[in-house]
């Protein structure tokens, strides 16, 4: 007969034994150590300068330092494959733009799956990229500069950030829709590219805001247009691309944070709390506010399906420009 003292011995020895377990469970203590951080771009880049921001309010959120290395090259490539072949263990991450979700069209033999071999762990914020001139070149509006390419056909030199870069989707997309050919000069980064538009070497670069503002500010180099939907609130009299007239012309470049596909979940759910609560941070925003970026408010598991979706749409676009 199950009495009520052994019922009570019962669960005296339940509790007893949870309290064993939980003894026995190790303590979740990441990060015990320097957490490297690569960013697949050129120091000074979009890609480069709005992850350092968060950056280094994270590095006090976590009690650790985050190192940022910059490898740059083939399209933000070669720093990804070197954060998907690294330890998931939550020491090496990676800061890249929706560039990620356009190579794996580009590079048909790269040697990792964008979607398969990271976790999505949150956006850090979108920005627009800019259409700008040097002023040199005399075109006032971007219909000065569609009819010059259209005079000349296959004339016009483009710049971009390198093949496949978020600053090469936004020209080929302006392009395809304006109905022009020209000549694509990919570069290692957007700094090189905004010092050959200034300099008049080539006829236009669809760079990042981030960089653009103070070039623009200053004369160097005059703004045509914006890749997004909407105007740039740092930029409020320079029209988009749509208000011009291009159809389907529009992009947005976003900047996130990624970790190796078998990183811990306990591992990615700290990153993107300890993350999001940095973005909030009112100090944070109005940083990331003056470089032009917007935020991008996503949970985790949402970002992750985002990233799947926009790499699946970009193969349409993509398949254009071969």
């Amino acid at each position: 007969m199950f009495t009520r003292r052994a019922a009570l011995a019962a669960a005296a020895g339940v509790a007893a034994s949870r309290v064993t377990d939980s003894w026995a469970q190790p303590a979740f203590t990441w990060p015990t150590k320097p957490i490297r951080a690569i960013v697949p771009f050129t120091a000074g880049s979009a890609s480069d300068i709005v992850p350092r921001t968060v950056f280094e309010q994270l590095s006090g959120e976590l009690g650790q330092s985050i190192i940022v290395e910059n490898r740059s090259g083939a399209g933000g490539t070669i720093g990804a494959a070197a954060v998907a072949k690294a330890e998931p263990d939550g020491y090496t991450i990676l800061a890249n733009s929706s560039a990620h979700t356009i190579v794996p069209w580009l590079y048909p033999n790269m040697p990792y799956d964008p979607a398969r071999d990271f976790a999505a762990i949150i956006p850090l914020g979108n920005l627009p990229n800019v259409l700008v001139v040097a002023p040199s070149k005399g075109f006032r509006s971007l219909q000065d500069l569609v009819a010059a390419a259209r005079a000349r056909p296959g004339s016009i030199v483009y710049a971009s950030g390198g093949v496949g870069s978020a600053t090469h989707f936004s020209a080929e997309r302006f392009r395809l829709s304006a109905g022009i050919d020209g000549v694509h000069v990919p570069f290692r980064g957007a700094p090189e590219a905004f010092t050959e538009a200034m300099a008049g070497r080539v006829d236009f670069y669809f760079g990042p805001l981030t960089q653009a503002l103070p070039l623009i500010r200053e004369d160097k180099l005059l703004a045509l247009a914006v890749s997004t939907p909407k105007r740039a609130s740092t930029l409020p009299d320079v029209p988009t691309t749509l208000e011009e007239g291009f159809v389907d012309s529009a992009s947005t470049v976003w900047i996130g944070m990624f970790a190796p596909a078998r990183t811990p979940r306990a591992i990615i759910d700290r990153l993107h709390q300890a993350t999001l609560k940095v973005l909030q941070a009112t100090s944070v925003k109005e940083k990331l506010a003056k470089l032009g970026v917007d935020p991008m408010v996503m949970t985790q598991s949402e970002f992750d399906e985002f990233v799947r979706a926009e790499i699946s749409s970009n193969g349409v676009v993509v398949k254009y420009l071969r």
